[in-house]
């Protein structure tokens, strides 16, 4: 028996809508990475983009452990002497949502052109709205990966 390997007309490409509402980051990004990179299909191959087109919608309000929002930091560096610049969580949440589900994914996908050819194919919205309504995405449920915070938690890690 022969190793399958998928050809690019075997890949059939799937839209799929996550609301990130009340979301644990991590957890959120755990799924849209597994879908991004296709280890939810019976044809994936690690050295193959067999996945598919995810939006993220409601990043505005992604929740974050207590006080890691306020505790960990996100760096990045101009590539000059003494450029380097560290901005809390809590300040990325607040000006760019988008931006930081989009690092959280990043992470969790490879690295090198197939990472970067997986990652175009995450959109993220702050608010409900997207512009994709002609590729009718499906709903993709995450609740049985996403841990709901307490009440007391879930005011100290959201977003105000």
């Amino acid at each position: 028996m022969r190793t399958f390997s998928p050809k690019p007309a075997d890949i059939e490409r799937v839209w799929y809508q996550v609301d990130a509402d009340g979301a644990v980051l991590g957890r959120l990004a755990s799924e849209v990475a597994r879908v991004l990179r296709g280890k939810h299909k019976p044809i994936f191959a690690p050295h193959v983009d067999t996945g598919d087109h995810v939006i993220v919608v409601n990043a505005a309000k992604v929740l974050m452990s207590p006080g890691k929002a306020e505790a960990e930091r996100v760096y990045r560096h101009s590539g000059y002497p003494g450029g380097l610049r560290s901005r809390t969580y809590r300040e990325m949440l607040d000006t760019r949502p988008e931006e930081v589900v989009r690092r959280a994914v990043k992470g969790m996908l490879p690295k090198g052109p197939l990472g970067s050819q997986m990652l175009r194919k995450l959109k993220v919205y702050a608010g409900p709205e997207h512009p994709h309504e002609a590729q009718q995405p499906k709903l993709l449920e995450v609740d049985h990966s996403v841990r709901r915070l307490s009440e007391g938690a879930l005011a100290q890690g959201r977003s105000a």
